[in-house]
């Protein structure tokens, strides 16, 4: 590390780590090697012929993580403020590059002000030659990026193009145009916080999965991360030799979980915390777009990817972000394999001119084309409601689902009673003479149209199971899918997703 002395006091006067230092934070201690360390910038113009850049600006190499090999680059802003010029990007593209081949996965932290202007086009090579890996690499091995400083221009679509974004309070901050350039521009004052910050991209753009409180916290929670994936595509997901399951308590609290007034909402989350390994459950983008809960959890020991609609937040309707969020997250999960449980409760689209202006036809596909796709064990629990186009959306059994488990009051149907009733009955309705045929019309709806017993003599449902069933149930289940073989799909290049 002595080689990093003259330039770790820059980043410590800026509440920051230097790029060796989070790299060892990261990686398991004395594992990691660096290569390329003598690269060099090849620019003559400008200045930079007599410029001597360490490095090229970023620091190279592979390492362990919980014992487990990964590839590592971090970004250096010390050194000509971390700018991606022709080497400097040719270093982390073949770093994926490899990482490819030797199939683990690649961690980038990303402290950088964007392409290196004096390198011109040269500059615009490194970043195109890294988009090239990182989309070579989607699906392979894992992507995670840390954003640990300022990063702009090019310097956010690479992690963009990743799997995982980490954000951390005070230090990240992403745009494709500073602030500067907004205000000439735009003639707007705005702050790089306000524009780009940690809380912005994780509560408002959706783009940070994970908001950190510190750099400390940032690297244990990526270290967490993966011991949940696979580490690439085709390791097989292990059980862990130990996990712990509190059957009794939980089966008590699940019974407890649903209020009894249909329309009063309750945290989805009470519900997966009685279904998965004790505090197993990491969720994944969990300011945006709440509406969802989306992330991986063990269930006895195994990996799951977690999917389902939280009636706490807007009744569990589903919008244009918790769309796009549920949508990604499967097909990241189909991508490695991870099999996927879905839990739910979702009374339909939001209706409204916003969402149809932001075009929710088209971010409510996704979600139905990323679950037809997806041919990864899937369980799905319907926990309530269960209503129209958002019912098949959230894999039933007609996009493919294996098992669909229902209790016993869930609702299924094209929508509520109430609505219903304004469509069939609309002239009964505003009559109050007419109010008893009404209410009967009403019950009659329920119990003949709305009841799980009707899709399950349709074979829509696998089983209507007590809450308290859900846990083994769901085990038993995915024991019995996980040598699940592929499908066999039409001959094609590839689908074309709604995006």
């Amino acid at each position: 590390m002595a080689k990093y002395n003259y330039n770790l006091e820059k980043q410590h006067a800026k509440g920051k780590l230097h790029a060796i230092e989070r790299i060892n934070a990261l990686c398991d201690k004395d594992s990691f090697c660096e290569i390329y360390s003598g690269a060099r910038h090849t620019c003559t113009s400008f200045g930079m012929q007599n410029k001597d850049i360490p490095y090229d600006g970023v620091i190279t190499g592979f390492g362990k993580i919980n014992g487990k090999k990964v590839a590592v680059y971090a970004q250096d802003f010390t050194v000509q403020g971390g700018s991606l010029g022709k080497v400097h990007g040719q270093k982390i593209a073949e770093l994926i590059s490899k990482a490819i081949e030797a199939r683990c996965p690649v961690i980038g932290v990303n402290d950088s002000g964007g392409a290196r202007i004096q390198e011109g086009v040269d500059a615009l090579c490194g970043y195109g030659d890294l988009f090239y890996q990182n989309v070579r690499a989607s699906g392979t091995v894992p992507q995670i990026s840390i954003i640990a400083g300022p990063c702009a221009g090019g310097a956010v679509y690479s992690p963009g193009i990743t799997d995982f974004i980490f954000a951390v309070d005070s230090i990240s901050q992403m745009f494709i145009t500073g602030p500067k350039v907004v205000k000439s521009v735009m003639y707007m004052d705005i702050s790089a916080e306000d524009l780009g910050g940690a809380s912005i991209h994780s509560q408002k753009s959706g783009v940070a999965h994970f908001r950190c409180g510190s750099e400390k916290d940032c690297y244990e929670k990526v270290r967490r991360l993966l011991d949940y994936i696979p580490h690439y595509y085709g390791e097989e997901i292990v059980a862990e030799a130990k996990f712990r399951f509190d059957e009794r308590k939980k089966a008590k609290k699940i019974s407890e979980v649903i209020p009894e007034e249909s329309k009063k909402g309750y945290d989805i989350r009470d519900v997966i915390d009685c279904v998965v390994d004790d505090d197993s459950f990491f969720e994944v983008m969990s300011e945006f777009a709440q509406v969802s809960v989306v992330g991986f959890a063990k269930i006895e020991g195994k990996s799951v990817g977690i999917v389902a609609n939280n009636p706490a937040f807007l009744g569990g309707l589903l919008n244009c972000d918790s769309s796009d969020k549920i949508a990604r997250f499967v097909r990241y999960c189909d991508s490695f394999n991870i099999p996927l449980v879905t839990f739910v409760d979702v009374p339909g689209f939001l209706p409204g001119p916003d969402e149809e202006q932001k075009g929710i036809i088209r971010h409510g596909a996704k979600v139905i084309y990323a679950y037809s796709e997806a041919t990864v064990p899937k369980v799905t629990v319907i926990t309530r409601k269960a209503y129209g186009g958002a019912y098949i959306a959230m894999c039933s059994k007609h996009l493919g689902a294996d098992f669909v488990y229902a209790w016993p009051k869930a609702e299924i149907a094209v929508m509520g009673a109430e609505g219903a009733l304004g469509i069939l009955y609309a002239k009964e309705m505003k009559d109050p003479s007419q109010a008893q045929l009404v209410a009967q019309k009403s019950e009659e709806y329920k119990n003949t149209i709305m009841t799980p017993q009707v899709a399950a003599e349709r074979d829509y449902i696998s089983e209507i199971i007590e809450p308290s069933e859900t846990r083994e149930r769901v085990a038993r289940s995915l024991e019995f899918l996980s040598n699940k073989e592929q499908h066999v799909s039409p001959a094609k290049k590839h689908g074309n997703i709604p995006l």
